[in-house]
């Protein structure tokens, strides 16, 4: 035995901060795991959702193609529907417009002005784009629509999220 000897305030003191920290621990670790547990867990590969538009029934008119796809915002999974307005381009090359538009997030429409034809319109401030996305100069929209990259995969269309165009 130990000359030292513990005096009955410093054997509460010692255990109610040994109860305390047990409890400081066990309140933060489900907080510090439900912030870190999302940012940790492993993406799942491939980033393409598939379309049911099939590549080769596109043509030189811009077509809408809607695909939902689930997202996972921490533990809540939902079902989401975009759009893209998807058509072959002069070199036969296929192009996938984003419908949002870049002045204030309208939906914008292919050929939905009759004063602008093969034009997309935006109808809440008129903005305008042309066939490939540019916008005209003059309207609202100060950048072109955003693309979707794409790949073919068994003759179907998949789409990726949408980016803004890089260049020219």
């Amino acid at each position: 035995m130990s000359k030292h000897r513990v005096s009955r305030r410093q054997f509460l003191s010692y255990t109610l901060t040994g109860v305390g920290g047990f409890m400081a621990a066990g309140m933060l670790m489900p907080m510090v795991r439900f912030a870190v547990d999302p940012v940790l867990k492993a993406d799942k590969g491939g980033n393409f959702i598939p379309t049911k538009q099939k590549v080769a029934d596109l043509t030189s008119d811009p077509v809408r193609v809607d695909f939902t796809f689930k997202q996972k915002d921490a533990w809540y999974e939902s079902d989401v529907t975009n759009t893209a307005w998807v058509y072959k381009n002069d070199k036969g090359e296929i192009v996938a417009l984003s419908p949002t538009c870049k002045h204030l997030g309208c939906t914008v429409g292919w050929n939905t002005d009759k004063r602008y034809p093969n034009q997309f319109f935006c109808p809440c401030h008129y903005g305008r784009y042309e066939k490939d996305g540019t916008n005209i100069p003059g309207t609202p929209p100060q950048a072109p629509l955003d693309v979707y990259p794409f790949k073919e995969k068994d003759g179907y269309l998949y789409l990726s999220q949408a980016k803004p165009r890089t260049g020219a």
